[in-house]
């Protein structure tokens, strides 16, 4: 994929993390057992950085952890005018589904260090069963989640997307076993394909895949 090389050197010349954001990094690394499921500064900027550009309203995370991303995009979240309320449907701010109760105090505690209590809100539980109860239309999805899921949640998601609305999904490349023998795939690396396929066929959406640390794939919806 990457050197660890070339790594060190995209992360010297990017913006450095904000505070918050560097000892959650640490933490997750200290406390976790796969704290590479985090976003990371590289991948963390560069979601700040697509909000900043497309400056959504309403945001769904699919797959919180310990909160980087969610953290990331609220940072890079330009606030609304006093017209339009946070959360609840037509409101503003970015809603995180975590399935793991066991994240859910360490991830409030990051949003509260960071100031964005008023503008994160999250659900704890299985997706599948939150999203549909989440009423609004998004703005930009961010799918970092269960890998055999991917395609139930975009299928469930896709409609909910305002037209020129965003999916990103993470980890598409699955560290390079996308292109490998298809009978000694397992699970994830399976759920992981099938929606790559299934994205690049379908006429509702136009997208790039972005060989940026495990993949992004960036859909926009037509």
């Amino acid at each position: 994929m990457i050197t660890d090389l070339l790594l060190e050197y995209a992360e010297a010349h990017t913006t450095p993390e904000p505070p918050v954001l560097a000892r959650l990094n640490r933490e997750t690394h200290l406390s976790q057992v796969y704290p590479q499921m985090l976003s990371g500064h590289v991948q963390g900027m560069l979601l700040r950085m697509i909000v900043q550009m497309i400056r959504p309203e309403r945001v769904l995370e699919i797959g919180t952890f310990t909160g980087y991303s969610a953290i990331a995009m609220g940072l890079g979240m330009v606030q609304p005018p006093p017209s339009l309320p946070p959360g609840g449907r037509g409101g503003w701010g970015l809603h995180t589904i975590e399935v793991n109760p066991e994240l859910e105090d360490g991830i409030r505690k990051f949003i509260r260090e960071a100031g964005l209590q008023e503008k994160i809100f999250l659900h704890i539980g299985e997706a599948l069963d939150i999203i549909p109860t989440l009423d609004e239309l998004w703005d930009l999805v961010f799918i970092d989640a269960d890998k055999p899921n991917y395609l139930n949640y975009y299928h469930l998601v896709l409609p909910h997307v305002r037209t020129g609305g965003f999916i990103i999904a993470d980890n598409v490349l699955w560290s390079g076993k996308v292109t490998g023998d298809p009978g000694k795939m397992d699970k994830d690396a399976r759920g992981i394909v099938e929606f790559n396929k299934f994205v690049n066929s379908d006429s509702h959406v136009e997208n790039l895949m972005l060989p940026v640390r495990d993949g992004l794939m960036i859909i926009r919806k037509l």
